[in-house]
């Protein structure tokens, strides 16, 4: 370590870790005014291309890796004492460790299944919060998961959102945005199921209706 610090000429440096995990996990959790922290469950997250691609939950991991997590996000908002949503991103080790990756104070992407699945979406969560409010309740009502609809669905058109919404349990929500562009977030699907995997299933399944009239 010393000889490559030397080859750069001694410049000042961050040095990082290589971490070898198994998957990602972020908690959404809310603190009020009052001090009270309420985390919604662990929801797992996969990428591609350095893009959030699919979340879901429940994360299907052990249950005290999932407690942890819940723990270790509400310690975060206390200490940090934030009032409103915020988000903690874990990599899980193959250890079953689970280490900070990123803290995102406000709505997160990962957490938007929680409009469809939870009782509080983690948006009503935030206005509780950050206006006195009793916080909401976060039990996950089914399992979910949601698929980020990016700019590459308008490849040619506009995507077949009609057979999106004719699939059973799917949810969809555009943000607006008038330039779709690759890699850019214009919506999301969400999608209820018996099972995560069935949930996740339909969310891909459902995300490749939108896009199929683009190819």
């Amino acid at each position: 370590m010393g000889n490559a610090w030397e080859r750069l000429g001694g410049a000042t440096c961050v040095l990082e870790e290589w971490i070898d995990f198994q998957c990602e996990l972020s908690v959404v959790a809310a603190r009020g005014l009052d001090g009270a922290v309420v985390a919604f469950p662990a929801i797992r997250n996969e990428h591609r291309n350095h893009i959030l691609d699919v979340s879901s939950c429940p994360a299907e991991l052990p249950a005290e890796v999932l407690g942890e997590a819940e723990h270790l996000a509400a310690t975060v908002l206390s200490e940090l004492q934030v009032v409103g949503v915020a988000c903690i991103e874990f990599f899980l080790t193959h250890e079953n460790r689970l280490l900070v990756n990123e803290i995102a104070p406000r709505t997160h992407n990962s957490g938007h299944l929680t409009i469809e699945s939870c009782p509080a979406s983690q948006f009503e969560q935030q206005v509780r919060a950050i206006c006195g409010l009793p916080l909401g309740v976060t039990t996950l009502l089914a399992p979910a998961a949601m698929a980020n609809v990016l700019g590459d669905c308008w490849q040619v058109g506009e995507p077949d959102w009609g057979g999106v919404l004719a699939l059973p349990g799917a949810s969809l929500h555009l943000y607006g945005k008038e330039e779709p562009r690759p890699g850019r977030k214009m919506g999301h699907i969400t999608v209820t199921a018996e099972t995560t995997a069935e949930a996740i299933a339909c969310a891909r399944q459902a995300r490749d209706v939108a896009s199929s009239r683009s190819r």
